[in-house]
């Protein structure tokens, strides 16, 4: 299977940047742990040109984050690893072997029943290559911790292991505010609050409530809020005692809700 030309084309200009003779230095100065930095910086790049439907950002940040694939690919090539084809051909194995109600003889009457045969054989896949058995295996570290939070939490819950209802999630959440409280050492206050997080992380997932977005939502609407109390303020926020910036808060919450 040969390569696409355009595709052709990015993998050559990313070699010559790598070539010990004439190439550029800082590309040549590069490995896989400074590269992966900017990798994670282009794909939340991504996520915010889909946030802003900006289609035309959307163009350039692919190109950009296609560009980390083959910076990646380029190094290992060096190094003897693997290439930029046998990365397509892996990702192509792997859609043609997750799908085989499309590809082959399975069938799904709908998208959770592909979900449930997609966590099914990435489990049979984990099984057959990895020697850790933990149903925790392989839920990446560098993933945000909200993110992270959630999967090792549904991960732990299909084996049995989870409460039994929101409830239970929510007392969890009130007994780690009042470890917190109870604390009297800064390492105490760092476990505990991180309890408390991963404890919040439990109520939002049995609420069917991602973490991740629903701590996005939230950080906007605060901005959105706090932006709208410096313009009433006119130029006079951080002089206002804090009563009176909380009826701007006040305000503005009202406003939004008529």
């Amino acid at each position: 299977m040969t390569m696409p030309p355009r595709i052709e084309k990015l993998a050559d200009i990313m070699k010559k940047l790598r070539d010990p003779d004439g190439g550029c230095p800082w590309d040549l100065e590069q490995n896989f742990s400074t590269i992966a930095p900017y990798t994670i910086e282009e794909a939340y790049e991504v996520a915010d040109a889909i946030e802003r439907d900006d289609m035309a950002g959307l163009k350039d940040e692919l190109g950009d984050l296609l560009l980390q694939v083959i910076f990646h690919s380029q190094m290992a090539s060096e190094q003897g690893h693997f290439t930029l084809q046998d990365v397509i051909d892996a990702i192509s194995d792997k859609m043609l072997r997750r799908h085989p109600h499309v590809f082959g003889d399975g069938g799904a009457a709908n998208a959770s029943a592909v979900t449930a045969n997609w966590e099914a054989i990435k489990a049979a896949e984990r099984a057959g290559k990895s020697p850790d058995a933990s149903a925790l295996a392989d839920v990446a570290v560098a993933l945000p911790a909200l993110m992270r939070a959630h999967k090792l939490q549904k991960r732990a819950a299909r084996t049995g292991f989870d409460w039994p209802d929101i409830e239970g999630a929510i007392d969890k959440v009130n007994e780690e505010i009042d470890e917190i409280r109870a604390s009297s050492t800064d390492a105490e206050r760092f476990e505990e609050a991180g309890d408390l997080l991963f404890a919040a992380v439990n109520v939002c997932r049995l609420a069917g409530v991602d973490a991740e977005e629903a701590l996005k939502a939230a950080n906007r609407k605060f901005e959105r809020r706090f932006r709208s109390m410096e313009a009433l303020a006119e130029g006079r926020f951080e002089q206002l005692d804090l009563e009176s910036k909380e009826a701007l808060w006040q305000r503005v919450k009202t406003t939004e809700k008529t």
